[in-house]
């Protein structure tokens, strides 16, 4: 089983240029809103077609296409043998919960067969005694392992899942994931799993790939993404929450424009430096100055169960700074120009978690920090 890819489709905000090659696993599609993820699962599934490029499924093309020319080849929707779960499911809501099941199953198959797989698939989900019922009779969780029996049922040459989660709540997501976890241990093939979830993306893939505005910027493991990404948009979408534009001063020491300060690193930083990440929870309180320790001043807190969420601000910027932006005047330039810090409350006791307008030091730690040059 294999996945090769490599199309591209222009529009107006962006250029969607992927190319991107998959065996018998299970690949991550990570990125914001828009930036082409579902996009080019309906080019692989024959929905949107490419301006140039060739899908290749299990040795066989269903696409190619020369740029300014006719495709050669470009099959239809129904030839490819894709399985594409949407967000909402897409089912039919005038036919049974059976006849919705049975709708991928080839149709020369003898009535019997059609049957028997598609009680194969109720069963296999949970849904035995539901056969008969219609998708408005169902709940979400029940609606989505309608969709899922329907895809299995197809026995597809791919599968292919559009954020399957987004519209469920937290308890019936951690129900539902134990489903599809079963679903990916069935199917021996390529599936392409599409999130914004890092978390969810972890969980589900073997590797996951990196988009951003329409191009594949890193294709790694799950672990290989967390410890060590390769782009600013790799170390944003793994959940780094300080991500900043950043330039070498020399091998060893950096200079963030927007903190207004510098920073040493262990790492030796390329000269061609772009960003700069570190993640909130590895930022430590200092009782006395020293390297990478910062005077800052407590913005604002927010509590969850287990963390104090802090907004900081560097109280003492150096020459060449960007220039302070007030929170009236730009919210997302004024968060860029500020220090996000993660506090375990279950380590710190209650009397010493940062509080609003406190001052106090912070350290970056110089063996914690990503340097990326794209």
């Amino acid at each position: 089983m294999s996945l090769s890819v490599s199309i591209k489709k222009s529009f107006p905000a962006f250029t969607l240029d992927v190319d991107i090659e998959a065996g018998n696993e299970t690949i991550g599609w990570l990125g914001e809103s828009g930036c082409g993820k579902s996009l080019t699962m309906r080019c692989i599934a024959g929905i949107e077609t490419p301006d140039e490029g060739k899908i290749v499924v299990n040795g066989k093309t269903f696409f190619e296409r020369e740029a300014g020319k006719r495709p050669t080849v470009n099959l239809s929707p129904q030839e490819r043998k894709t399985a594409l779960l949407f967000q909402n499911y897409m089912l039919f809501p005038n036919l049974t919960v059976a006849e919705n099941v049975a709708a991928g199953i080839d149709r020369k198959l003898p009535k019997e067969e059609r049957n028997a797989q598609v009680n194969a698939e109720l069963k296999r989900f949970g849904l035995d005694g539901f056969g008969k019922r219609y998708p408005s009779q169902l709940s979400g969780g029940q609606q989505q392992r309608v969709a899922l029996a329907r895809m299995l049922a197809a026995k597809p040459d791919i599968l292919m899942l559009d954020e399957p989660f987004s519209a469920l709540d937290a308890h019936l997501k951690g129900v539902l994931e134990q489903n599809l976890a079963g679903l990916f241990e069935t199917f021996h093939g390529t599936i392409l799993y599409v999130s914004h979830d890092i978390d969810e993306a972890l969980r589900f893939c073997d590797r996951i790939a990196v988009i951003e505005k329409g191009h594949v910027m890193e294709v790694s493991t799950g672990s290989n993404l967390v410890n060590n990404p390769q782009s600013a948009a790799s170390i944003r979408l793994s959940g780094c929450k300080n991500t900043t534009f950043a330039h070498q001063v020399d091998a060893h020491r950096i200079f963030l424009p927007a903190w207004g300060i510098e920073v040493e690193t262990d790492k030796p930083a390329p000269e061609n430096l772009t960003y700069m990440g570190v993640r909130a929870f590895f930022l430590e309180r200092a009782e006395e100055p020293g390297r990478n320790t910062y005077r800052v001043r407590v913005v604002r807190t927010s509590d969850s169960r287990f963390d104090r969420s802090v907004l900081l601000e560097f109280l003492d910027r150096t020459p060449g700074s960007d220039p302070v932006v007030e929170q009236t005047e730009n919210e997302m330039k004024y968060l860029e120009q500020h220090l996000f810090w993660r506090v375990d409350k279950l380590k710190v006791p209650e009397e010493k978690l940062p509080v609003k307008d406190e001052v106090l030091l912070i350290r970056i730690p110089s063996d914690k920090v990503y340097l990326v040059s794209k």
